[in-house]
């Protein structure tokens, strides 16, 4: 499914959203939420500093409008950009930014959904998908936390052992069924269905209900999480 096709089928009365490079940015009213704020990249591109200052600075002033209309964040991109000049600028903290205005845009009141439609990978999955208030999918979408290779490379395992992991937990293991089975992943949309009903299901979740960690424990691919998150919050709450 293209983008355009995307574009169509949530918002089907039209948009006004463009794309200049691979950035996407603009508005559209959807037909049970009303206003939609969209931004994202696109095409398969890196996420360096100069992406991601333009998509936290569109986050920051909507925000600042006050309006608390939804925000839709479109993500097909490859890792992090990690070229000598975007390392030097301090590629870590540009991503990081991004991430914060996401999570202060849910804050104060903007409903924040990621749409995985293409690849994401490292940094720039974190910092895009992972930092909105819910994840969904469509299929045929490829995330990766970290490749095996990559992996293989941080921790020093070797990579047959690596691959064994993968097999026995998702937590190890790139692909679009294991980030779901680890919570990652609210839900895989059905391409075969209109998109727009599919959004507006997202968008009347209960504000601020990150069941990331319990969907890990039911789903089988993060057993402890909530368990653990719970047992913190409680401790934090004693003292």
């Amino acid at each position: 499914m293209t983008l355009d096709d995307i574009l169509a089928g949530l918002f089907p009365n039209g948009s006004d959203i463009g794309v200049a490079g691979a950035m996407i940015s603009g508005s559209a009213i959807h037909p049970g939420a009303g206003l939609v704020h969209v931004l994202g990249i696109s095409q398969g591109q890196p996420l360096g500093v100069d992406e991601a200052i333009v998509l936290a600075r569109r986050v920051i002033e909507i925000v600042k409008s006050g309006d608390r209309a939804p925000i839709l964040f479109l993500v097909d991109s490859a890792s992090q950009r990690m070229s000598k000049r975007d390392e030097l600028l301090g590629l870590s903290e540009y991503l990081a930014h991004l991430a914060k205005a996401l999570l202060l845009a849910e804050a104060e009141g903007h409903r924040t959904v990621a749409l995985l439609y293409g690849g994401s990978a490292a940094g720039a999955f974190i910092a895009t998908a992972l930092a909105t208030g819910t994840l969904v999918a469509l299929p045929g979408a490829h995330p990766a936390v970290m490749d095996l290779p990559s992996m293989a490379r941080v921790t020093k395992l070797p990579i047959d052992v690596l691959k064994a992991k993968a097999e026995a937990t998702p937590v190890f293991a790139p692909g679009l069924e294991n980030m779901v089975q680890t919570g990652g992943i609210h839900v895989i949309w059905d391409d075969n269905a209109p998109l727009g009903p599919q959004l507006a299901a997202v968008l009347q979740r209960p504000q601020g209900q990150d069941d990331r960690a319990w969907l890990g424990t039911e789903r089988g691919g993060r057993r402890k999480a909530a368990e653990i998150t719970d047992r913190v919050v409680a401790l934090a709450a004693a003292s």
